[in-house]
């Protein structure tokens, strides 16, 4: 316990005095031509001292467009140099940057842009610029629209080129300028404007500060050893906070070297070719990268199987073990390590993690025996839970402490209790400033003793590792009266690679039923191997294969549940989920509310009368 006191100190006393601006410049001066970002497939990278260079003459451009201290600023690019650079320049200045997802509706968009009272909108090109053109007419705060791309500017607009072109000569006449404005920012201002996923209602626009975001990457690197200057891969958006915090803020902390990966379809490749030390992935990556270890398994000659089978029942042991905090003995350490060479390392290799020093997963719950599967592969892949109030992560695994199945113990310095109920409250240096009000003041988001209630329902151990069991006000009572949650089913559930998603439904039911998303990867390469025609997911939702082999999924979920728990019947949905049909918002969490009421008469034929 003297060890994380003594943690939090020093970690509060960093965040007490660093910005954000600092680290950019003490980069630039101590590393200048260390790589900083690049973007996969592009040669080049740009390097510390570049980018800060970019950074002041950005800054001077917004600046004289009249973007100052306090200002709000939303941005809907894709990943891109430019993002970072914006984002950064807008920091300099005391400015507040806000990244709006690109899966937005113009409705949503418009709430964004009001509620935020944001002076400058930067978009990436056409396509942005469509989705925002419903609403510009409407938002009495906006003074300029700054677009990327030189081919979408239309009369009114600024070139993102001449915003930074006309800072860069306002950068030369006078570099004093820069250097005076980001040294009057401070440690307790916002440093961003990020709006929550809005699961059930209007998005809050929670504001994270200087000290915020640098505590977070002090502690971190307190706690997962990874080498100085770390590789890693930004390819989430920059609206989730896990991506902003570790593309942006840790990346400046840690004196990294990102690769942008642009579109998401090129992940594998980018992990192949960058071989990050550190990778975050939401648990759907993970548990894609699981499948298709499985099926190119399912495909191998018996003997490479086999050896496969062997090696990872040892990594298996080894982690559960560590888990424990049972050491291995010498002759364990020694056989792991000669099967790790020969079978593990090399297929680790083939998807990019064979230098991975640490695996983090968190947004949603991974199933355990996915994290399992991936330990046997010698990845240990390691929870965090937070949310985007307490600036990303308020527990954590670390690669000495763990527990499979938890999201871990607080990070240093904060603390963390159970209502009567089971909600999680937590309070620490990592609770946000607060919501931005639609007047520009802040609303607390914490009682009178500093507490904030997250909604998360959990459970702890005698060790102090937090269980999440569901969200609050998601817990399913059934007609009879019987709490069930419903996150634990669909967990199960989604352990077949056959699932891409799944829905619990019985609130004020007489029992529980499930609706099922088939992954639109997985389930035509699993066609294709069982010899069906179909392969378009209508036609596979139809499909008796696979209406079998999802009842034979459901069956065995079954077994580990509950009767009052245990799904009666099912449905195959024929479309994939997305933001854009609706059932899951932009962090792709499910969206129930909408789900039940879109597919109401679907559900409705599971209980009849």
């Amino acid at each position: 316990m003297t060890a994380d006191v003594d943690l939090a100190k020093r970690c509060a006393q960093i965040a007490a005095t660093t910005s954000i601006p600092a680290l950019l410049h003490r980069n630039a001066v101590d590393d200048p031509d260390r790589a900083a970002l690049s973007t996969f497939g592009v040669d080049g990278a740009v390097t510390w001292r570049q980018l800060r260079d970019r950074v002041a003459a950005m800054a001077r451009g917004l600046a004289a467009l009249g973007l100052g201290p306090g200002d709000r600023m939303i941005m809907m690019m894709p990943s891109r140099v430019e993002h970072w650079v914006t984002d950064l320049a807008a920091v300099h200045l005391g400015a507040i940057p806000c990244t709006a997802y690109a899966t937005l509706s113009t409705t949503q968009l418009r709430y964004v842009a009001q509620h935020s009272a944001a002076k400058v909108l930067v978009l990436a090109g056409r396509a942005e610029l469509e989705r925002w053109r419903g609403a510009l007419g409407d938002l009495p705060d906006l003074r300029h629209v700054i677009v990327a791309d030189e081919d979408a500017v239309e009369p009114g607009m600024t070139s993102l080129a001449t915003a930074a072109a006309d800072g860069a000569a306002l950068h030369a006449a006078d570099p004093d300028a820069f250097e005076t404005a980001w040294r009057q920012v401070r440690t307790d201002q916002p440093v961003t404007l990020l709006y929550t996923s809005g699961t059930t209602g209007d998005p809050k626009g929670v504001l994270l500060t200087h000290r915020n975001v640098v505590y977070q990457c002090a502690v971190l690197e307190a706690t997962v050893a990874v080498p100085d200057h770390p590789r890693t891969l930004a390819y989430l958006p920059l609206a989730h906070i896990a991506e902003r915090v570790l593309g942006i803020y840790n990346l400046v902390y840690r004196t990294g070297h990102a690769t942008i990966v642009a579109d998401p379809k090129h992940l594998v490749a980018a992990l192949r070719a960058v071989r990050p030390h550190s990778f975050f992935g939401v648990p759907r990556v993970w548990e894609k990268m699981a499948a298709g270890v499985q099926a190119q398994l399912a495909g191998a000659e018996p003997a490479v199987r086999a050896a496969f089978e062997a090696a990872s029942a040892l990594a298996r042991d080894s982690f559960q073990a560590r888990a424990d905090g049972k050491p291995c003995t010498d002759e364990q350490a020694a056989r792991l390590s000669e099967v790790d060479a020969a079978v593990l390392r090399p297929m680790r290799a083939m998807l990019g993690l064979d230098e991975m020093r640490w695996a983090g997963s968190g947004a949603a719950p991974i199933p355990v025996d996915v994290l399992l599967f991936l330990a046997g592969l010698g990845v240990d892949v390691l929870e965090v839970w937070g949310m985007t109030e307490t600036t990303g992560t308020a527990t954590i695994n670390t690669p000495a402490t763990f527990r499979p199945g938890s999201v871990g113990r607080t990070n240093a310095g904060m603390e963390l209790r159970l209502l009567d109920d089971g909600e999680i409250q937590v309070r620490g240096p990592l609770v946000c400033l607060g919501y931005l009000r639609a007047d520009g003041g802040t609303e607390p988001v914490v009682d009178a003793d500093g507490w904030l209630s997250t909604g998360d329902v959990g459970v702890l151990d005698g060790d102090g590792f937090l269980t999440i069991t569901d969200r609050k006000k998601e817990l399913i009572i059934t007609s009879s009266g019987k709490n069930i949650s419903p996150a634990q089913i669909e967990n199960l559930l989604r352990v077949s690679p056959l699932i891409g998603q799944a829905v619990t439904i019985g609130d004020r039911r007489p029992y529980i039923t499930a609706l099922i998303v088939l992954d639109e990867e997985i389930a035509p390469i699993w066609a294709a191997a069982q010899g069906l025609p179909e392969r378009s997911l209508p036609a596979l939702a139809q499909a008796p294969a696979v209406q079998a082999a999802i009842a034979s999924v459901v069956d065995t979920v079954n077994e580990r549940l509950s009767r009052p728990e245990q799904i009666k019947t099912f449905r195959i949905m024929p479309d994939a989920w997305t933001p854009e049909t609706g059932e899951l918002t932009p962090s792709l969490k499910l969206r129930r509310r909408v789900i039940v009421e879109k597919h109401a008469s679907l559900i409705d034929d599971m209980y009849p009368a």
